[in-house]
């Protein structure tokens, strides 16, 4: 089974402009990501996919593999799809750009489903982590996701999920943006137009839903790191030193 790793990295980021160049322990943030996923080993190639020429030689200058995007993409889903498309892959990876504290047992954990996949039933595997505070459950930043048995996803969501008419049996657990595709899942994904759903949240992983893409659910206990804002730099260079 080939695995690849594909970083999207943007460059104009909403609510923290160039952040991915940001220096972080002596390298920027994209490098200090793109060298953690190799250091992983468990990727055949790793990549970052960028609309920023000022990224792209960011990684490539220091000996990495980068590709830059053609098209306007909604989503790191459509970005990394358009580069993958001629590249000879079982499954791809979609690490976040902006969470350099890769954990390899996370990374390990995803990649294992679909080893033990007998039956092919898997299309994307993703990750989630128990949450149990009441202002991370309520915050609409925080995406939580409902499963079925399996841990199969039945449905992603801004919303506090379940709704707690008993607490006691209320168990929330919040979604970690890192997909394990398929490659024809990927590549199907950027066929299928936006449903009403994803419009409403928000949410690129409610169109895998809606068209009837089986997402895996794989449990962690690693709570990832993402650098949204000035003040998360500093907690992530705290935590370097």
């Amino acid at each position: 089974m080939k695995v690849i790793a594909m970083i999207p990295a943007r460059l104009e980021a909403t609510r923290f402009p160039r952040k991915l160049l940001q220096d972080l322990g002596g390298k920027s943030v994209i490098r200090t990501t793109y060298d953690a996923a190799v250091n992983t080993e468990l990727f055949d190639e790793v990549f970052v996919v960028t609309d920023s020429q000022l990224i792209y030689d960011e990684i490539t200058s220091n000996g990495g593999n980068a590709v830059m995007s053609v098209g306007v993409h909604e989503s790191g889903s459509d970005r990394i799809a358009e580069a993958v498309k001629d590249i000879d892959t079982d499954i791809v990876v979609n690490v976040q750009g902006d969470e350099p504290f890769i954990d390899e047992q996370s990374l390990r954990d995803l990649l294992s489903v679909f080893v033990t996949d007998v039956q092919e039933k898997i299309d994307i595997a993703s990750l989630m982590f128990q949450i149990t505070d009441t202002e991370e459950i309520n915050n609409p930043n925080n995406v939580k996701v409902v499963t079925d048995t399996d841990d199969f996803a039945m449905y992603f969501s801004r919303s506090p999920i379940p709704f707690a008419r008993d607490d006691k049996y209320a168990i929330y657990h919040k979604h970690i943006g890192v997909y394990a595709f398929k490659k024809d899942a990927l590549l199907r994904f950027t066929e299928l137009e936006m449903t009403d759903l994803e419009r409403t949240e928000k949410l690129e992983n409610l169109r895998f839903l809606a068209y009837g893409m089986n997402v895996k659910m794989v449990k962690t206990t690693h709570q990832p790191i993402g650098i949204d804002t000035p003040e998360d730099l500093e907690m992530a260079r705290k935590l370097l030193k």
